[in-house]
């Protein structure tokens, strides 16, 4: 399994808003079934590596469907091999490793 952030940012819209374009992505994402998150900066997509390169392609296209003249993608993909892992694992690895040293996640 792999996990990607992507972020993707409509430009020539006439506004800096990017509220509409991020909602709807999302319900793409939402009906799509991968597992995913939004954060601040991007989402967070978990499934295999072809098949959400193949995802982000397509989500990359939706804001030219409503109007945007320029999109920006950008795509940071982790691709374990090694074993398995899910969105939110990396969180917990990092948890574990402050709860050792007694400190806490903020």
């Amino acid at each position: 399994m792999a996990i990607m952030q992507l972020t993707i940012i409509p430009l020539g819209t006439g506004s800096t808003s990017l509220g509409e374009y991020v909602a709807d992505i999302q319900k793409v994402l939402e009906e799509s079934g991968f597992p995913h998150k939004l954060t601040d900066m991007g989402t967070v997509i978990e499934g295999s590596s072809k098949e959400l390169l193949v995802f982000a392609a397509q989500l990359a296209e939706m804001p030219f469907n409503i109007g945007a003249l320029r999109v920006v993608t950008q795509i940071s993909l982790d691709d374990r091999r090694d074993k398995k892992v899910a969105l939110g694992d990396k969180i917990a690895s990092v948890a574990g490793q402050l709860a050792k040293k007694n400190r806490v996640w903020k």
